[in-house]
């Protein structure tokens, strides 16, 4: 169950309304490999928005789960939600690559959405991959 937050508007007891909050947070393990990729020109530099043709469906998540077990699933994804079980796919957030590259677009979405969502450490972490990608050779 996500935790629960107070958001005070007014002084009175009436105005306290309750939000919901995401305990997502920067999955460092994660960070790490994608820059280890990107160093070693494991990526992709494609457009914007080619993620929604280029981001695994669920069934290559589940047969790359089933072959590679959640460790190596999980090192795709650039957040994490502490608040669901390590084995199951709804903890992890933030894509940014097919399971072999890097892409672009992954990287590009993930900063967009982590900007939307407030999940600062996550758009600072996928704004470097992203300079990465995008630094003269």
């Amino acid at each position: 169950m996500p935790r629960r937050a107070y958001l005070h508007l007014e002084r009175s007891p009436a105005a306290i309304r309750t939000v919901t909050v995401v305990a997502v947070t920067l999955n460092e393990r994660s960070y790490e490999f994608a820059k280890k990729l990107i160093a070693a020109g494991h990526f992709v530099l494609d457009d914007r928005d080619a993620w929604s043709e280029h981001q695994p469906s669920a069934r290559q998540e589940n047969e790359f789960i089933a072959e590679h077990g959640f460790g190596a699933y999980q090192k795709w994804f650039l957040g994490v939600d502490d608040e669901e079980p390590e084995d199951r796919k709804d903890r992890y957030k933030f894509p940014y690559g097919d399971f072999t590259l890097v892409h672009r677009c992954g990287v590009l979405s993930a900063e967009v959405r982590a900007g939307q969502y407030k999940y600062s450490d996550i758009e600072v972490a996928a704004a470097h991959l992203h300079g990465m990608l995008d630094a003269p050779r």
